[in-house]
């Protein structure tokens, strides 16, 4: 069978699975009013994530993150979990979390299977957590961080989105934070959606502000392996801990996209601010569907454009972040 390649060359060997888009925080930049919910239909069930990812799997895929809203929020994690991993060709499978739930499952996603965990925290400080996440739960998320260390994860990613005005200052703390552990620190790029102009407007920060001042540290960029997510990610010989820049307003950003995305509700998105989606659960039904399946993920790829259209401002469907698994 056809492996993943677009017309421009690029493989893509990494799912971002959503498992649901609710969410149980606040982001002032994701889902500032909370999570509302606007459609009545279920999320993928663990019989259709199975077919899903086989699919995937049989068409070159080694590595599945399991994304949300907030994927903790699902009963059948570990289950999950176990499913994706146990799937033949799958080689890793990640996850992303608030860290709300992380102290007390982390063992568990562990035993599970899950290979790699990035926790999402845009504030050392818990007041400044509150406010950009509009929960008071900073002691909770680092407790969390701790229980992966000590569950087996041997490195733990931290997602924070660096806003002018609000976190940005916090540059300094972020790296003595990260000097004596083993975590790569990604910061990630405010994005425009359909529903944060203004806040975009007024909190953009430039990733490229951030690689020229690591760069005058000492900070060297190392190279990127064929499954490594969009991040351009940097090592200092006095830090234990690594830097990750994730800038999808930097030109070329898209030449090497590896990743497709498929939304809670079983919609094949080929860019986080692409299309509508292509609707693959009919397909998912019932395992015998898996050529048909197949053929709609090859027919769907050649549709895919090089680029995203951020620098001219068009977000395409993405209405929040949660809506499409971020």
């Amino acid at each position: 069978m056809s492996q993943l390649v677009d017309q421009y060359q690029r493989k893509f060997e990494y799912l971002r699975l959503s498992i649901t888009d609710v969410c149980n925080f606040k982001c002032n930049y994701c889902l500032p009013d909370g999570y509302h919910r606007q459609h009545k239909a279920t999320f993928l069930t663990l019989p259709e994530i199975r077919h899903l990812v086989a699919g995937f799997a049989s068409m070159g895929a080694k590595k599945v993150r399991i994304t949300g809203g907030e994927p903790s929020l699902r009963r059948d994690l570990c289950e999950i979990i176990e499913t994706v991993k146990t799937t033949p060709g799958i080689e890793k499978v990640a996850m992303t979390t608030n860290g709300y739930r992380m102290a007390r499952d982390a063992s568990h996603w562990r035993q599970a299977g899950l290979d790699s965990i990035n926790v999402s925290m845009d504030s050392l400080d818990a007041n400044m957590f509150h406010q950009i996440t509009g929960e008071n739960l900073l002691h909770k998320v680092m407790a969390g961080i701790d229980a992966a260390f000590a569950a087996g994860f041997n490195q733990v990613k931290v997602n924070t989105v660096l806003m002018k005005g609000l976190n940005s200052h916090e540059l300094a703390s972020f790296l003595a934070w990260i000097k004596p552990r083993n975590i790569q620190l990604r910061f990630i790029e405010l994005m425009q959606t359909g529903d944060n102009q203004a806040l975009f407007k007024a909190h953009h920060v430039s990733g490229a502000s951030i690689m020229v001042q690591l760069l005058a540290q000492g900070w060297i960029e190392k190279v990127r392996q064929s499954t490594d997510g969009p991040a351009r990610v940097f090592c200092h010989p006095g830090y234990q801990g690594e830097i990750g820049l994730i800038m999808p307003y930097e030109s070329h950003f898209c030449d090497s996209c590896n990743r497709l995305r498929v939304s809670a509700l079983g919609r094949l998105h080929l860019c986080l601010f692409g299309e509508q989606g292509t609707q693959l659960r009919p397909l998912l039904q019932q395992s015998g569907q898996l050529p048909e399946l197949q053929q709609m993920l090859l027919a769907a790829l050649a549709t895919k454009r090089p680029t995203h259209l951020l620098h001219q401002g068009e977000v395409g469907g993405t209405y929040h972040l949660a809506s499409v698994g971020g």
